[in-house]
């Protein structure tokens, strides 16, 4: 475990030296998805509180393993309509809102008896044909539907620009994501706090233009693993 340790460590130390270098706060999701129970745990000792799951299934049974612990999970993989309702029961917060359809199941099937479900809608900030989210001049359309629900809390956007960009092409993409934020604050007189962008890739670019949560995988954990609970 001691290698993941110096990763995860690393990793606090750089966002850390970036986001004082911009005087910006910055949260770490660390993103296990994947990575077996053990190594969520160990992170979890180490001070990590904010994890991220892709896969439902593989999420459920890592939050049995670990419900002693007091930790929390956000989903950021794709949605499909069957997964909503167990989505909206166990976890905090949901990074991967592609669609006003998913946002009202959401809300509708989000408990009562827990706070509202944390969202950050997904923007296809490069207009990929093979990424899911919204274009950003389909976003002032669907802002006043989902602010009407009550069980859900628009927290801002998140995004994933293309791979294999240059650090300047990346910072482009991200100002349009935060830009776009901007907009939608002045325009509807709110105050969405969230920019979920920047991965172990290009974590230097989203921090530069103004990411609150950088969602980090294999830069702590390494590689993927096969084993995964």
């Amino acid at each position: 475990m001691l290698p993941l340790l110096r990763r995860y460590f690393a990793q606090k130390e750089l966002i850390a030296h970036l986001a004082n270098k911009n005087a910006l706060p910055v949260k770490l999701l660390a993103v296990s998805k994947t990575r077996p129970a053990s190594e969520v745990a160990v992170l979890y000792k180490a001070g990590q509180r904010d994890f991220g799951e892709n896969y439902l299934q593989e999420a459920l049974k890592k939050q049995q393993l670990l419900a002693h612990l007091d930790m929390t999970w956000h989903f950021i993989g794709p949605i499909q309509s069957n997964k909503t309702r167990d989505i909206s029961r166990y976890f905090s917060w949901v990074h991967s809102v592609d669609r006003l359809k998913i946002a009202v199941r959401l809300d509708q099937q989000r408990p009562v008896n827990l706070a509202p479900l944390n969202i950050c809608l997904q923007v296809n900030i490069d207009e990929e044909e093979t990424k899911s989210g919204f274009y950003l001049d389909e976003l002032p359309n669907v802002i006043e539907p989902i602010l009407a629900l009550k069980n859900v809390r628009l927290r801002g956007l998140m995004a994933i620009p293309k791979v294999d960009k240059s650090i300047h092409e990346q910072r482009l993409s991200f100002k349009k994501l935060a830009d776009a934020q901007e907009k939608i604050n002045q325009s509807f007189d709110i105050k969405l706090d969230t920019l979920s962008m920047g991965m172990s890739g290009d974590l230097e670019a989203a921090i530069a233009e103004g990411s609150t949560m950088v969602r980090i995988g294999t830069a702590i954990f390494g590689e993927r693993a096969k084993n995964t609970v």
